[in-house]
């Protein structure tokens, strides 16, 4: 579950970063002054449409490295327009199977995706993702896929616009002894108390959080940990109480170097794959293929290291592409 987006990526020069008041690898949600910006970008002749949302991207990339028809199912909003027609079209062909809430009022959301050099700076219109509603997955044919889920995963974004969907599919794991999982998304949700809030609520039934190193330390600050050492940060939230019986997986990733996993307060490392920087092409999305990957070795009941590995695969593919796209198949067998 999660904000359904179509990403408006080109690669521009730091002055129109400058421009905006944007800064490289953060992720803001669009005030009026950044309204422009979309239709300046839209204008670029190098501009291209491509589907996103961070939610989005993962369960793509997870339908990618399962190669099995229909083992995914995504829902969010989008408007009754071409733009959420791509999004399903895009979701159909990669066999993710998008169970959208259409709102006809509001179109669909967008993402502004600058790309400067390797990083990127996101600046996302909401617009008809904002609009998701809990009794939309409470519909019969919806409840049903989550009750019947292994494993339901939302960015963090998720919380500026739905917590009660985030409160009704936790509990609903909880219940029924599925996996629960969540991203910190970005700093500004930890940031802002109703957004941490959600956060706070929903962390005793959290399975596997991920997140990276910069949200990892954002969320410390925002809890008086007075440290910046990943680690420990990994096994504070490790052992945050849960209401599970199972304990909790904390994976943070930071760039170029190990993730971190914490599980139960025991800290471990995993090697991602580190490519020439010639060989890079778009960050944007390889915190969400990480993710995609990791969750699809879940699926098959795989160890941690195992599922680490996948997620350092998936995530040094789509940084080779623009934007969040994979050839047909993966070369990685699950």
């Amino acid at each position: 579950m999660g904000n359904p987006l179509l990403d408006i990526s080109a690669e521009v020069g730091q002055d129109l970063l400058d421009k905006y008041e944007l800064l490289p690898g953060n992720a803001i949600l669009a005030e009026p002054k950044h309204q422009p910006l979309f239709g300046e970008m839209l204008k670029m002749p190098n501009v291209q449409l491509i589907a996103g949302g961070a939610t989005q991207n993962s369960v793509r990339v997870a339908q990618w490295m399962l190669q099995e028809p229909g083992a995914t199912v995504y829902m969010g909003c989008v408007g009754a327009d071409e733009n959420g027609s791509k999004l399903k079209a895009a979701c159909e062909a990669d066999g993710v199977n998008a169970m959208y809430m259409v709102d006809k009022a509001t179109p669909t959301g967008t993402c502004a995706t600058l790309v400067v050099s390797v990083e990127r700076s996101l600046c996302t219109n909401l617009d008809a993702a904002n609009n998701y509603k809990v009794e939309h997955c409470k519909e019969p044919e919806n409840w049903k896929v989550v009750e019947g889920a292994k494993i339901i995963y939302s960015a963090g974004f998720f919380a500026t616009v739905s917590p009660d969907s985030i409160k009704a599919a936790s509990r609903q794991k909880a219940q029924d002894g599925g996996i629960y999982c969540m991203n910190l998304s970005a700093p500004f949700l930890m940031q802002v108390p109703p957004f941490k809030a959600v956060f706070v609520d929903t962390m005793p039934y959290v399975d596997f959080l991920f997140g990276n190193e910069t949200e990892a330390q954002t969320w410390a600050e925002t809890e008086g940990w007075d440290t910046t050492d990943l680690e420990f940060i990994a096994m504070r939230l490790s052992l945050i109480p849960s209401a599970k019986k199972s304990k909790r997986t904390v994976v943070i990733t930071q760039g170029c170097a190990p993730a971190i996993v914490c599980v139960n307060g025991l800290v471990t490392k995993h090697p991602v794959i580190v490519l020439p920087k010639e060989k890079l092409v778009d960050t944007n999305g390889a915190g969400d293929a990480y993710v995609g990957g990791f969750l699809a070795g879940l699926v098959k009941g795989l160890p941690v290291a195992d599922c680490c590995k996948a997620g350092a695969y998936s995530a040094s593919v789509i940084v080779q592409r623009s934007g969040c796209t994979f050839p047909a198949k993966p070369d990685y067998k699950l």
